[in-house]
């Protein structure tokens, strides 16, 4: 597995999101930023709409420290877990929001000593819960139980796999972590998950291995059934593709291969004013593990805060968010490039 500390760890310059953001503006981009780009669509600037979506980010723990994580997750970053008092805060929110899905991200979720306790709270609410798993981490002793604790609650599991064959999936996540992943989900389906049962619903998340955009979602569903069916005896529901965005640990890996300003341009060229509309900050806000608020987990990572009228978790009202700006920079290009990306997905 790819041991290689987080940037916060090495003490890399990039660590700090605002050299993330005085990196990425002082690449040149012909064509405009984001914010030209949706203006001259007849588009901008972006409001929030009704909120659906409350995103937790339980904190920056990983058993894994992937290449391309724009968290900088990893097994070094326990300085980042959310405290008590924020879990606590979060569940009393749940509440009052007008919510109908919490999504648990990471990090890894799993290892969040109040995972448990934000599952069965959100539950008991009847929202619908999703857990943003990376699979190896149910292969921990104390994880065994997880495939089928959550089937019993209904929990969706969205599985990071980035490509349906190990060379692939290893380069960005590590020497055997591949076939990890493929442990990961027959546990799964024996538990019950992608069989096609809605409340044990499995998805795979795919994102590119380069500086590309991910190909056609439908096409690449296809082909990921068809040969992890073959090849490995594994099964899901359903794929949705994410565009990696150029910030954190990806953005020192286009830096470092040169491809930083290739790939901006490549974003902004592919700018798709229908995937607009689908952006998830439109509809989620993301709570950060500290309790601040943001309006994507993108956002979250820069530390780029939410407009609306309150800043941290504890103060939140659902009518403080009501047409709310959304805070924009030149990541944002990499959620409307070609078929656009969320963490539901293609938007258009």
């Amino acid at each position: 597995m790819n041991a290689r500390p987080s940037l916060r760890g090495r003490g890399a310059p990039l660590a700090r999101p605002e050299a993330q953001l005085a990196r990425l503006h002082a690449v040149a981009v012909q064509g405009g930023d984001f914010d030209d780009r949706l203006a001259g669509a007849g588009l901008g600037p972006l409001r929030r709409g009704p909120l659906r979506i409350l995103q937790v980010n339980l904190g920056k723990l990983c058993n894994m420290s992937c290449r391309h994580c724009h968290v900088d997750a990893g097994p070094d970053r326990v300085d980042a877990m959310m405290p008590d008092a924020v879990v606590e805060s979060v569940i009393a929110r749940m509440a009052d929001l007008p919510v109908h899905t919490v999504d648990l991200t990471g990090g890894a979720p799993e290892l969040h000593p109040r995972f448990a306790d934000l599952v069965d709270a959100a539950v008991a609410l009847g929202h619908h819960v999703i857990d943003r798993c990376n699979l190896s981490v149910l292969l921990l002793a104390r994880h065994a139980h997880l495939p089928a604790w959550l089937g019993e609650r209904g929990v969706e599991v969205v599985a990071s796999l980035p490509h349906p064959r190990a060379r692939n999936t290893d380069a960005q996540r590590g020497d055997g972590a591949f076939a990890r992943s493929i442990e990961g989900l027959r546990r799964l389906n024996a538990a019950g998950y992608g069989q096609g049962d809605p409340r044990r619903r499995l998805t795979l998340m795919h994102n590119p291995a380069g500086a590309f955009l991910p190909a056609g979602q439908a096409a690449l569903e296809r082909s990921y059934r068809d040969t992890l069916a073959r090849e490995q005896g594994v099964h899901f529901d359903r794929l949705i593709t994410l565009t990696n965005m150029p910030i954190s640990r990806f953005l020192e890996w286009l830096d470092d291969s040169g491809n930083t300003q290739p790939y901006l341009q490549k974003l902004a060229d592919a700018f798709n004013p229908a995937a607009v509309p689908g952006l998830m900050c439109r509809d989620t806000l993301s709570v950060g593990w500290d309790g601040q608020l943001y309006d994507c987990d993108f956002n979250q990572m820069l530390e780029l805060p939410a407009l609306g009228g309150a800043r941290r978790v504890d103060d939140l009202r659902a009518a403080d968010l009501d047409a709310a700006p959304i805070r924009t920079a030149r990541h944002c290009l990499g959620c409307t490039a070609g078929a656009g990306s969320s963490c539901g997905g293609a938007t258009s």
